[in-house]
């Protein structure tokens, strides 16, 4: 057998594109139909088990990689703390209660849990009532000082600030810091329930019924203004809402940190029969206070389950900078540079990183797509390769891919974490061919069309899907 002959089975058993730019025909057809070009793409995709990429476009230049950064945050994550790390949020007080009356303050101490819900919160406050503990004299002090982060604008980053994937990190992070809202049509006006209570707002609905279909876009129809008050604050709605929308949930973070630990706090203290007399504040614990209560959170494998299914950004924060409170209090200079010390400790040496915070909702957050592909190799070979992997969403079935490309090839076949920002879309994970070979891909698409590409990153999840060649090579040498 000839050379050239050898050299062209070797293509095809190996699958390699007959193009130039190394992407799969259907690809190119979509990222075409979008109107990005191929160099503002960057693909790479590999078999776990072999030394070389069956594709590589593009793969050194730094890009954005959007929500899709929170695979490096969580990997790293499980492997230096371990999968079954924990968090406690724990309650103190400097003297026992009498008779019911607890003479000073109590003092909850975070320790960064990023899913510290209202139900842990009540679980702790019942902790309280069942110690003995009815009426407090003093204040509810919130001691967060386990994060040391400046305080950010949440409306600095597209200019929603009452969205809660906008909410900054916090050491004592209560409930997203989100309130949950009801929206039903009711006789010709909405109707408007507050799920999660606050004491001191006051909902001010003023919405109207709209005509025409509900629309994806239905919650851009819905203006929400705070109003501060003498007693508390004002949430005033205005907007319209249509009744084919039927019944919609509508998670909104309107309330500074204090006020809303504080609105929470205070309905949830009272709605189990305890009261109050001081203020609820941020503060430090003293000296020689004693621990009371405490609440443990779930795993840590958990927690990234919900980051990367999902695409949390405050709980991304809250892990990135639970790296860096190794040496308390965390800082996010110190979580980078733990993070950067772990990559480079396992030979992940990637010189144009560029970590923000974490989570990918960042504009200056920087990898490539060769980097990307590593760090998933990688991942591949870790023992703690099984969390990671079942934390992504997966294709057709789940998380933030439930709704993309049900009843294709690639239905269940791969296990993918998306990303979007303005001019950005991305998505890494792994994906099996036809017959089981396990494969890592990456695809981040850097240009302003770059929400059209969509179908160009799903014909890469079916190509791979569609794939037929064996795991091994037939032996060339005895033909």
């Amino acid at each position: 057998m000839t050379l050239k002959l050898l050299a062209a089975l070797a293509g095809a058993l190996l699958g390699l594109p007959a193009l130039a730019d190394g992407l799969p025909p259907n690809v190119l057809k979509a990222l075409k139909a979008a109107q990005i070009p191929a160099a503002s793409v960057a693909v790479v995709v590999q078999p776990v088990d072999a030394a070389t990429p069956l594709v590589a476009h593009n793969a050194a230049p730094a890009m954005n990689p959007a929500s899709v950064m929170k695979l490096l945050t969580t990997y790293a994550a499980l492997d230096l703390l371990g999968p079954a790390y924990t968090w406690k949020t724990t309650a103190w007080i400097e003297t026992p209660a009498v008779d019911g009356v607890l003479n000073g303050n109590l003092y909850l101490k975070g320790s960064g849990d990023p899913r510290f819900a209202i139900e842990h919160l009540a679980g702790l406050l019942r902790q309280l009532r069942v110690r003995g503990i009815q009426h407090i004299a003093g204040d509810i002090v919130l001691d967060r000082t386990v994060f040391n982060v400046p305080s950010i604008d949440p409306g600095a980053f597209d200019d929603k600030p009452m969205r809660p994937y906008n909410v900054g990190p916090d050491g004592l992070l209560i409930n997203f810091r989100a309130l949950r809202f009801t929206l039903q049509p009711d006789n010709g006006k909405p109707r408007l329930l507050q799920e999660t209570p606050s004491e001191g707002l006051r909902l001010d609905n003023r919405l109207r019924s709209a005509d025409g279909g509900c629309g994806s876009d239905w919650k851009e129809r819905i203006d929400v203004r705070l109003t501060p008050e003498n007693n508390g604050n004002r949430l005033e709605f205005n907007g319209s809402y249509s009744p084919l929308c039927g019944e919609k949930t509508l998670n909104l973070a309107p309330l500074p940190a204090d006020a809303h630990s504080s609105g929470l706090l205070r309905a949830l203290w009272k709605e189990l029969g305890g009261s109050l007399a001081g203020q609820v504040r941020g503060g430090g614990i003293p000296l020689g206070s004693k621990l009371v209560a405490s609440h443990e959170s779930p795993p840590l494998a958990d927690a990234v389950r919900d980051i990367n299914k999902f695409s949390n950004n405050v709980m991304a924060r809250q892990v990135f900078l639970t790296l860096g409170n190794d040496t308390a209090p965390a800082t996010p200079e110190r979580a980078r540079q733990r993070v950067t010390d772990w990559l480079n400790g396992r030979g992940l040496r990637f010189a144009e990183l560029v970590l923000d915070n974490g989570s990918g909702l960042s504009r200056s957050e920087r990898i490539s797509a060769d980097s990307l592909n590593r760090l998933l190799l990688d991942a591949w070979k870790n023992p703690v390769m099984p969390e990671f992997i079942s934390s992504m969403p997966i294709v057709g079935i789940d998380g933030t891919m439930k709704k993309r490309l049900n009843g294709s090839d690639a239905t269940g076949r791969a296990h993918i974490k998306t990303g979007t920002l303005d001019g950005v879309k991305t998505a890494a994970g792994y994906a099996l061919d036809a017959q089981g070979r396990r494969y890592a891909v990456t695809f981040l698409i850097n240009h302003p069309k770059a929400q059209a590409g969509s179908a160009a990153i799903d014909a890469l999840l079916v190509w791979v899907a569609q794939r037929r060649v064996g795991e091994k090579a037939p032996l060339l040498e005895n033909e």
